[in-house]
Parts: C-alpha cells; structure tokens; sequence
C-alpha cells in the first residue's frame, strides 16, 4: 500500500488530551479503511507564524500511515469538516525518514 505523512495543527484551546483523543480518531478512520498508523507523533504547542483564525499557537501532530487512497480521502475529508483542525497537509512518500538522532540510535 502507499505510504504517506500528514501533519495538522489543532486550535491551542484544545487541551492535549483532546488532541490525542483527535488523532485516534483519525487514525480509526484509517485502520476502518483497511489501512494502518505506523507511527502518531505529537509535536506538542507551537507559536505559528502568522495568526490563523485568531489563532497565534497550535498544537502539531504528525502520522505516519500505510493506507490505500480512498482511506486517506476519507481522512482528509474529516479533517476539512472537523472545526478543531486549522491546517493539515497530506503527502505520499515512498518510506519513512527516522527523524532519531545517531546518539539515540546507537543507545537502542
């Protein structure tokens, strides 16, 4: 199956509980779809760049996911309707990048 990245930025009202409760859910349309979450990383609360619906923070979470197409349609289309959502991008990848550091790799 495709591989891809998505990466979405929640409001920073949310409270990371939420956040997490978000991406499960994402990630259930996905695994409903036949597909699988490799791996969800939270990147936690992060000053944007310039404001996005008087948003000035943002919580980013990123997952890797393993799923046919129409599964990763479904997902965005989620994603377009959920209010909670600011921005997301999806891209297909052909593998993932490991994003541990060598000092990290050598202690495991």
């Amino acid at each position: 199956m495709p591989l891809y990245e998505t990466v979405f930025i929640a409001r920073q009202d949310m409270t990371p509980a939420q956040v997490d409760e978000l991406a499960a859910n994402f990630a259930k349309i996905i695994t409903d779809g036949e597909g699988k979450v490799v791996k969800t990383d939270n990147w936690g609360l992060k000053t944007l760049a310039y404001k996005i619906q008087k948003n000035k923070k943002g919580y980013y979470v990123l997952m890797n996911i393993d799923a046919p197409a129409p599964a990763v349609l479904e997902m965005e289309r989620q994603i377009r309707l959920n209010e909670d959502v600011l921005r997301y991008m999806t891209i297909r990848v052909d593998e993932f990048i490991d994003n541990a550091t060598d000092e990290e790799k050598e202690a495991a």
